[in-house]
């Protein structure tokens, strides 16, 4: 799979592709991730790519033709565009697993007070992590690539993602590691016994507690 950012802060992505699981990935080509700046492809001769809104309005807006003109540089015909924005639909594992079908997935992350509206023109969806205002689409952008690179396959072994939290919208169940008592705080009897089965059940049976009390909501959306 190819991942190709399209971002006025290429640096900012550094830590993100060259530590970790990423990094491993990228290293045992289990993915290809590409950083470009659109401003490469500004025509103005200051390389701006921001102007004031038409109507009037606080903040400045990024204009199309340098996205634009960088995202026809490199797209092909089974590319998929993804906009960041906190207008798109909410992201979620579900979307992670979709996204991660594309053999070369686009993200454009914005920044300043947002985009020429017409952008809509020229992506396949729009996406947001939450609703809450960051100062750019870096942050999110980074989201999308950690999430989705980590569910490739070979990336990371398929137990630990099939165990983890919203798989059949549930949380992951509890885990613990040495000590065995921490200020009175015990790791329960079951996880010591050697019984698999009854660890399994019990895992199952504290997936459903756990999520009961902290997320009720994505008990109800498997309804």
């Amino acid at each position: 799979m190819r991942i190709t950012v399209l971002t006025l802060f290429p640096e900012m992505f550094k830590g993100v592709i060259d530590e970790s699981i990423i990094a491993r990935a990228i290293h045992d080509k289990k993915v290809e991730i590409k950083i470009i700046n659109f401003r490469d492809f500004s025509k103005d001769k200051h390389k701006k790519v921001d102007d004031y809104q038409y109507g009037g309005g606080a903040g400045m807006v990024l204009k199309l033709q340098p996205i634009v003109d960088c995202l026809k540089s490199i797209k092909t015909k089974n590319s998929h565009v993804v906009l960041m924005s906190p207008q798109g639909k909410q992201y979620n594992q579900t979307k992670v697993k979709q996204l991660a079908k594309y053999k070369d997935l686009i993200i454009i992350a914005g920044h300043y007070e947002g985009f020429d509206e017409r952008i809509i023109h020229y992506v396949d969806e729009i996406i947001s992590i939450g609703d809450y205002i960051l100062t750019g689409g870096e942050i999110p952008a980074m989201v999308l690539v950690d999430s989705i690179t980590r569910t490739l396959k070979g990336v990371i072994s398929k137990d630990s993602l099939e165990s983890e939290s919203f798989n059949n919208n549930l949380l992951d169940y509890p885990i613990y590691t040495k000590p065995l008592n921490f200020e009175g705080h015990k790791v329960p009897n079951i996880l010591l016994s050697g019984n698999h089965k009854h660890i399994n059940e019990f895992r199952n049976k504290q997936r459903l507690i756990k999520t009961k009390k902290m997320r009720k909501d994505i008990m109800k959306k498997g309804k």
